[in-house]
């Protein structure tokens, strides 16, 4: 460990748990809390801004998930440590997190547990994840690239992604246009074939499965 204090970004849009993630990390003489802000945009902006060594990260959060902007934050600044702080208990996201660059897996419901650990382990350069998946996750993932089998594939891509969690957000076809620079057609090109994708019928459905897949809240 050096003698510095590890500088930690810490995203989660609800104040509570950031007060409390705060409390837990600062109380620590080797972490310290340098920024933190409600959703991933923010993050992935602070972090071009400010100098840290560490993100942790909430999945659903307004404007842009906690795993768009860890895939963002891995191709930016690939010096950057980043954690999943989650309270979804799900392989599908921890799949994805180690797929766009985080090195550990937190659960909120054992934070106080956990976390200052993972956030050692991130620093040394060494995966973290709850106790209790290592003997299931990790084994199917290992398994799975050592025989050759293609790992669990994302249903949309990226873009779709991003589309489908502002529709789900209430934003008009426009509107999407104008934050993403697109057309309102092409928009509504990447809806048609995200309803064709998924096998759902309208925007309604859309935002179900927005919420059950983690990409905005209820």
């Amino acid at each position: 460990m050096t003698d510095r204090p590890r500088r930690i970004l810490l995203a989660d849009d609800h104040a509570l748990v950031r007060r409390g993630v705060r409390m837990i990390l600062d109380s620590e003489p080797d972490l310290h809390v340098v920024a933190e802000v409600g959703d991933g945009a923010e993050a992935v902006a602070i972090a071009q801004k400010v100098p840290v060594d560490l993100a942790v990260l909430d999945i659903a959060m307004p404007q842009m998930t906690g795993l768009q902007a860890a895939r963002e934050l891995s191709r930016t600044r690939p010096d950057l440590r980043i954690l999943i702080l989650t309270m979804y208990d799900n392989d599908q996201y921890f799949f994805e997190a180690l797929r766009v660059g985080a090195c550990g897996y937190v659960l909120k419901s054992v934070a106080d547990r956990d976390l200052v650990e993972a956030c050692r382990a991130a620093m040394r350069d060494e995966p973290f994840l709850y106790p209790g998946v290592e003997s299931t996750l990790i084994r199917q993932y290992l398994d799975r690239a050592e025989e050759g089998r293609a790992l669990p594939e994302r249903a949309i891509t990226d873009r779709e992604e991003e589309i489908l969690k502002l529709v789900a957000e209430g934003h008009s076809s426009k509107e999407i246009g104008d934050m993403l620079v697109i057309s309102a057609k092409t928009v509504e090109r990447h809806r048609a074939n995200l309803l064709q994708k998924l096998g759902l019928r309208d925007r309604v459905a859309l935002t179900r499965y927005a919420i059950r897949t983690g990409l905005i809240e209820p």
